[in-house]
């Protein structure tokens, strides 16, 4: 998989990969309710303004496959998600690697994110650690449960 920086042109296939995502990905930890409230809209409802930050692509053949981002106000790694069609080949891991990579070459020593239910054993697996269930409240106004979590980097 190559791993390119996110233009704002990317925003809609980006929404797209999300969207797939979690259909795809979150059946039995999400009621169908909050996955369709999840997964309205279109990338100009405010995800688009996501590409400023540092978000990838990860790209299979010349098609885009899976997403990941760093917001660096919160030192956090987010918009994890890969194409169903895609999952289970080690995809998810190498954008989570190249998140980390990037966060370490900016001497950031630890990481947050908020899992989601069906993600948490993934991440547990990349290291990283929490147990605790929490509320994640989106900018849409919508509530999840999730597992926050942290990893500490090693430094480069």
């Amino acid at each position: 998989m190559e791993i390119k920086r996110a233009t704002p042109d990317d925003a809609e296939r980006a929404f797209e990969i999300r969207r797939e995502a979690i259909r795809g990905q979150c059946i039995g930890a999400y009621s169908a309710e909050q996955m369709a409230l999840w997964t309205r809209g279109t990338a100009e409802d405010g995800y688009s303004a996501l590409m400023d930050k540092p978000f990838y692509l990860g790209w299979v053949n010349g098609e885009p496959v899976a997403t990941g981002m760093l917001d660096l106000d919160k030192n956090e790694v987010g918009a994890l998600f890969v194409l169903p069609a895609f999952t289970g080949r080690g995809y998810g891991k190498a954008m989570l690697d190249h998140l980390e990579k990037v966060a370490r070459e900016l001497a950031i020593e630890e990481v947050v994110l908020d899992a989601t239910l069906n993600a948490a054993s993934f991440y547990r697996a990349c290291g990283y650690v929490g147990e605790e269930q929490a509320v994640y409240h989106s900018p849409s106004g919508l509530t999840l449960a999730c597992v926050p979590m942290v990893k500490r980097l090693a430094a480069v």
